[in-house]
């Protein structure tokens, strides 16, 4: 069964039930009725107990107040002297309980994050929206301003589908396959070729049903290296995996190998010390490939499954790019033959074109395994996944869904189809 068979040929699975609303009676929402106070006037003594209950105590003192921690300099004892003193304390004090709230506050969302999880579907129906609605609405448009077949329908439809980032090579295709169809079907009508589109732009995703969307995970030490322009989301991508691969039961280590910006390492870091990973640093400016072997060195020493290696985002200098690149590659497998066993392209979806151009300037430097799809969920131009399949033929492996903790997943082609053509039959049906 192909991939459209498995999306619109069987019956879509139930919703599952709303939990039953409990509906408040009128009797219990009510408000007390008026016999009520009639009885209490009936029963004096009993009103009376009530006054004096709810009477003020007038001669009860206030409760002392709850120690606040102070410095230990005492304020009416701070003097020009020893000022500069106390302001440290007073300073070190506010640092320390400012770390405290924001540590307790990070573990509050984590609590959260565990208890409210989305289902898989769930995910992709919620990051796919501005893109479902973006493409449904462009199509609906363009059926409802045609009445017959023509030549310029066809030319309408290619330059629909450029706009919604499915890319030039998949919109011509489609297009010429489109009109053949028309002529086998003698289609007359517009709508008679709404499901034939979709069929196409399923067909050209499914190619011949082989995806290698799984991750290459080995049974020792799995070694990934993360490549992808500054900016994308590579090393948020890195710290959400690593928080999901030891929520599954995985050592999990990071590398910190974009020596050469510091604003990378440190977040990085911070990313280790949120999710509780450790991660390998080297010196300001030190050589990638030698942080990238102390990592795998202590990785293997510690029994890791998994290790995580970000690298540097530069483009604009693509020689020195490929050299760092590739020194980094024998360093691995000089260490492990077979590593790395994944490398990761991340991909900013918001950037359309921009982020195939992307993917076809690195394919030229290393041999990217896999995309990261990240910051899906912020637009309207998820339709790049088709284009990355037909122009590339490189498989995205992992999604990223939004900004939570567990927002990160890998990627399937049939949920994300779904997702995307969701109700894309629905005038057909009416």
């Amino acid at each position: 069964m192909g991939l459209f068979d498995r999306l619109f040929g069987i019956e879509k699975a139930e919703d599952p039930q709303e939990e039953p609303v409990v509906e408040v009676t009128e009797e219990v929402a009510a408000p007390a009725e008026a016999s009520e106070p009639k009885q209490l006037e009936e029963e004096g003594p009993v009103v009376e107990a009530v006054e004096e209950v709810a009477a003020p105590a007038e001669a009860s003192e206030p409760e002392p107040l709850e120690e606040v921690e102070v410095a230990e300099i005492a304020v009416e004892k701070v003097t020009a002297e020893t000022l500069p003193d106390y302001y440290v304390q007073m300073r070190a004090q506010l640092d320390a309980a400012s770390r405290k709230v924001e540590e307790e506050q990070f573990q509050d969302a984590l609590e959260e994050v565990r208890k409210r999880r989305e289902t898989e579907a769930e995910k992709y129906n919620r990051s796919l929206q501005k893109t479902r609605s973006g493409f449904l609405e462009s199509l609906n448009a363009f059926f409802a301003n045609f009445r017959t077949v023509d030549e310029e329908f066809f030319e309408e439809l290619e330059e629909l589908l450029i706009t919604s980032d499915v890319g030039v090579q998949v919109a011509t295709q489609l297009t010429e396959d489109l009109r053949q169809e028309a002529r086998l079907e003698n289609a007359k009508k517009p709508e008679d070729l709404r499901r034939v589109i979709i069929e196409k732009l399923v067909d050209i995703y499914d190619k011949d049903g082989h995806y290698e969307e799984e991750i290459n995970f080995q049974e020792g030490l799995t070694v990934m290296l993360f490549v992808g322009v500054n900016g994308v989301g590579k090393t948020t991508s890195i710290g959400k995996l690593a928080y999901r691969y030891k929520e599954e039961g995985r050592k999990v280590m990071l590398v910190a190998a974009d020596t050469f910006r510091a604003g990378a390492v440190a977040q990085l870091v911070e990313w280790g010390k949120r999710v509780d990973v450790p991660v390998v640093t080297g010196p300001e400016k030190s050589d990638p490939a030698s942080v990238v072997y102390d990592g795998l060195e202590r990785a293997q020493a510690e029994g890791v499954d998994v290790l995580l290696v970000d690298t540097a985002g530069r483009l604009q200098n693509k020689d020195n790019l490929m050299a760092e690149l590739e020194k980094m590659g024998r360093i691995i497998k000089r260490v492990i033959p077979e590593a790395p066993h994944e490398t990761l392209l991340a991909l900013d979806a918001s950037t359309g074109q921009n982020a195939l151009v992307q993917a076809k300037e690195f394919s030229k430097i290393t041999p990217v395994t896999g995309i990261v799809l990240t910051k899906i969920d912020g637009t309207a131009r998820g339709g790049v996944v088709l284009a990355i399949r037909q122009e590339l033929d490189i498989p995205v492996k992992l999604i990223g869904f939004g900004e939570k903790l567990d927002d990160i997943g890998d990627f399937n082609s049939e949920q994300f189809m779904r997702s995307l053509l969701d109700g894309v039959f629905v005038t057909e049906m009416e």
